[in-house]
């Protein structure tokens, strides 16, 4: 039966569209022979069919495009695939192989980030466009991802001698930026996409994160920063607490709790900084981290603060600090149980971030 509606579909395609490709193909060649074609075409009683092909049409429409068995996986989308997800792939299908977003945030990019992750194992950041089709995505576990020859435990030289050098510059509107050479990260481009891969300094320069996005959404993102608003502060903090959870566990090491009394301290801390134009861990009262945790009323027996300035996004501000060494020890300290993000922006929407951990 589905064989009949396709071929009926078929027909019905052709005959809408005949005088599309036969005023241009009638130039080169005598269609004559159409006209059996035309008189059998007019004959039919066709609105029961193309009723019945619509139906079917909807039918299967919504039926999903990547279906994932024990014995065989099928892959669609296209570009890089980070966990069995690429860019085009709907939201529908990526919940059934991951569930539902343990986490919905603002980026950046006025898109939203879909986290997904199983006690932040199989970590991974997803955007959707307004046709629920990936448009980005982000892990700092790409233990699980591999392609063109690149996997957790490449570094830094094997990816340059798999995808070549990488972007020297990236132009977006009237402004060309010109990107680092601290080798903290390197952006490709990958057809109608960029890639951006993050390299850990203090592990061989082995791959440590991997964001891919549609061309896009970095072209339509002309400025530097995001807009400030309540709903990117808050963003940023949880992407914060999110990465740096991920990035522990992938070490082996235990999940820290969000402390929301500890977030407001450490926000605002980024608040005096961003007002007042300076990047410090003492205040322009001369009260440290400790200080200002018992100004508010926080008891701990261990404390440690990270504090970052002028990264665009949560996930670079992630990276920057872990190829910190200082930084990097108190995200990975094996004694630490709570952690409270506090973000705030400029005049000039540079953000300012706030990490304060600390144990009872």
């Amino acid at each position: 039966m589905k064989k009949i509606i396709w071929l009926f579909l078929l027909l019905v395609i052709l005959l809408f569209s005949k005088p599309l490709w036969e005023d241009s193909a009638s130039e080169y060649v005598d269609l004559t022979f159409l006209a059996p074609v035309d008189e059998w075409v007019d004959s039919l009683e066709i609105d029961q069919y193309v009723n019945v092909a619509k139906a079917y049409w909807m039918e299967i429409k919504d039926e999903p495009t990547v279906k994932v068995s024990s014995s065989e996986e099928v892959v669609i989308g296209k570009g890089v695939i980070l966990d069995q997800i690429s860019l085009g792939m709907k939201k529908s299908e990526i919940e059934k192989i991951h569930g539902t977003a343990q986490r919905v945030s603002l980026n950046e990019y006025d898109l939203v980030w879909h986290t997904y992750h199983e006690n932040y194992e199989n970590f991974i950041m997803v955007s959707y466009d307004s046709d629920n089709k990936v448009n980005a995505m982000f892990t700092n576990q790409p233990g699980n991802s591999s392609f063109l020859g690149i996997q957790m435990d490449s570094n830094r030289d094997e990816v340059h001698t798999s995808l070549g050098e990488p972007l020297t510059k990236l132009r977006k509107g009237n402004i060309v930026y010109i990107l680092p050479e601290s080798g903290e990260y390197d952006l490709f481009q990958m057809d109608d996409s960029y890639l951006t891969i993050f390299y850990d300094k203090h592990e061989n320069n082995s791959v440590t994160g991997l964001q891919i996005m549609e061309k896009s959404v970095e072209k339509n993102h002309e400025t530097t920063f995001g807009t400030p608003s309540v709903e990117l502060t808050k963003g940023f903090e949880l992407q914060l607490f999110d990465l740096t959870n991920a990035a522990r566990v992938f070490r082996g090491l235990s999940i820290l709790t969000y402390d929301e009394a500890v977030s407001n301290t450490a926000r605002k801390h980024s608040e005096d900084m961003a007002i007042h134009n300076y990047f410090n861990h003492e205040n322009l009262n001369g009260e440290s981290p400790f200080d200002r945790l018992e100004k508010d009323g926080l008891t701990f027996s261990y404390a440690g603060e990270n504090l970052a300035y002028g990264q665009a996004s949560s996930i670079f501000a992630h990276e920057g600090l872990m190829n910190s060494l200082g930084h990097r020890e108190n995200i990975l300290n094996t004694d630490y149980n709570f952690l409270g993000v506090g973000t705030a922006f400029n005049k000039e929407s540079a953000p300012y971030y706030t990490e304060n951990f600390y144990a009872k």
